[in-house]
C-alpha cells in the first residue's frame, strides 16, 4: 500500500510505502541505520525485539522515498493497542534508549510523515518514545512542537565528547578530585587485588561473561530493583548480544580480581561512538570504588580507538556529570490525530502528576 504526505513547505513530497514485513526491507533499513548513527535504530536491534516482544501485533513500517524513489528514512511504527484508542508506537522501545526515524539526521519533512503515517493506518495517538533532542528538530520540546503533540517525559542523556583528544587532555578538563580519585583507585586495586580487564570478543565465552553481567548488576540493584537486565530482558539481550559481537558492536568488559569478575560493564560500539548501556558490580568491592575505575577504562578505551563520542546513555544519575561535557537528553512525546487520541494524551498528560495508581489507569490507553 503506498500513501502520499501531504507536501508542505517543511517536506518534498516524501511518498510512504507501507512494508509487509521486517525481512522486506532490511537492506534498506541497514543502509539508513548506518547513516543515522543510532545503534538502537538498526535492523538488527528491531529485529530482535520483534521477536522477543512483537507477540503478532500488527507492524505499520513505513518507507519514505524521495522523487526518484530512494528510500530515505525508515518509519518502524507497530499497532500497540487498540482499545480505548489505537496507538502506534517505534519498534524497540522499552530497552531502547533512543529511537526515532531511521535516516540521516536532518530529513526534510520527517515529522510530517511520521503523523501522515499514523494516520494513514487509522491510528489516533503517535507514541513516539525517546526522540534524540540533538537531532534535528533541535533542542528539548522541539519534537513536540513538530509533530503537533505533547512532551510527555524529558530524560537526561549525557555524553562526552572526546573527538581529538586523549586521555590525560580529557583528564585536565575534569576536577582535581575526580583525577585524583580515578588514577589512585585504579592503583590501588592493580597493585592489591590484580585487577585487570578483559573484553569480551569470543563468541563461546559470551554466555558465561553474560551470566556474570547479570550476576553482578543484580547484586548491585537488589535492594533498589533496577530490572534493565532481568526477566525477559535477559532473553533479548543474551539473543542481541550475540548478534553485536558478529557484527563488531559488542563491548562488553570485565573487571576481575584474580580469576573472580567484580564488575562488568556492557555497552555498544556504533557509528563513531561508544554507548554505555548498563553496568554490574560486586557490592563488596564498593569501597574500591571499581564501578567508576571501570567506567574510566571503558572511557580511555574509546579515546585511545580514536571515537569521536561517548554516549552515557539514558538517565541522569550524579556520577554520569563526573564524566560528561554535554546532555542533549530524550523526548517522549504523544501525537494524537482526531479527537479521541486527544482526549487520551491529555489524560496521559495530566496523570504524570498524578499518584502512580492512579496514573496507571490514565496512561494505559496510550502505553
Amino acid at each position: 500500500m503506498a500513501v502520499e504526505s501531504r507536501p508542505t513547505s517543511a517536506s518534498p513530497g516524501l511518498r510512504i510505502d507501507q512494508a509487509s514485513s521486517l525481512d522486506e526491507v532490511r537492506d534498506a533499513w541497514s543502509g539508513l541505520a548506518e547513516a543515522s548513527g543510532n545503534l538502537f535504530s538498526t535492523w538488527e536491534w528491531a529485529a530482535t525485539w520483534w521477536e522477543h516482544y512483537g507477540e503478532g501485533r500488527p507492524l505499520r513500517v513505513g518507507v519514505c522515498r524521495d522523487r526518484d524513489g530512494a528510500p530515505v528514512a525508515i518509519l518502524p511504527l507497530y499497532e500497540a493497542r487498540r482499545r480505548p484508542v489505537r496507538v502506534l508506537r517505534l519498534v524497540g522501545h522499552g530497552p531502547a534508549d533512543e529511537l526515532g526515524p531511521v535516516c540521516e539526521p536532518g530529513v526534510p519533512g520527517i515529522a510530517e510523515a511520521l503523523i501522515q503515517a499514523t494516520r494513514s493506518c487509522g491510528a489516533d495517538v503517535l507514541l513516539a518514545d525517546r526522540l534524540p533532542a540533538d537531532r534535528p528538530p533541535a533542542s528539548r520540546g522541539a519534537w513536540a512542537e513538530a509533530l503537533g503533540g505533547r512532551l510527555l517525559l524529558h530524560d537526561s542523556s549525557p555524553t562526552i565528547e572526546i573527538a581529538g583528544t586523549t586521555w590525560e587532555e580529557y583528564l585536565q578538563g575534569r576536577s582535581s578530585n575526580f583525577r585524583s580519585q580515578v588514577r589512585r583507585k585504579e592503583r590501588k586495586l592493580e597493585r592489591e587485588h590484580g585487577l585487570r580487564y578483559r573484553l569480551c570478543d569470543d563468541p563461546g565465552r559470551l554466555p558465561r561473561d553474560l551470566e556474570a553481567l547479570f550476576a553482578l548488576h543484580r547484586a548491585r540493584w537488589e535492594e533498589e530493583g533496577s530490572g534493565a537486565l532481568e526477566g525477559s530482558r535477559q532473553g533479548f539481550h543474551r539473543d542481541f548480544a550475540a548478534i553485536a559481537l558478529e557484527r563488531g558492536w559488542l563491548r562488553l568488559w570485565i573487571a576481575e580480581a584474580g580469576e573472580k569478575p567484580i564488575a562488568a560493564w556492557y555497552g555498544f560500539r556504533f557509528g563513531g561512538a561508544d554507548l554505555y548501556y548498563q553496568m554490574g558490580r560486586d557490592p563488596d568491592w564498593e569501597r574500591s570504588s571499581v564501578g567508576l575505575v571501570l567506567l574510566a577504562h571503558t572511557v580511555r578505551e574509546a579515546i585511545a580507538d580514536g571515537q569521536r563520542e561517548y554516549k552515557l546513555l539514558r538517565g541522569g544519575e550524579g556520577y554520569k556529570d563526573r564524566f560528561a561535557s554535554g546532555d542533549p537528553g530524550i523526548d517522549t512525546v504523544a501525537s494524537a490525530v482526531d479527537a479521541r487520541g486527544r482526549l487520551a494524551v491529555a489524560a496521559a498528560k495530566t496523570g504524570l502528576s498524578l499518584p502512580s495508581f492512579v496514573r496507571s489507569r490514565l496512561t494505559r490507553a496510550v502505553g
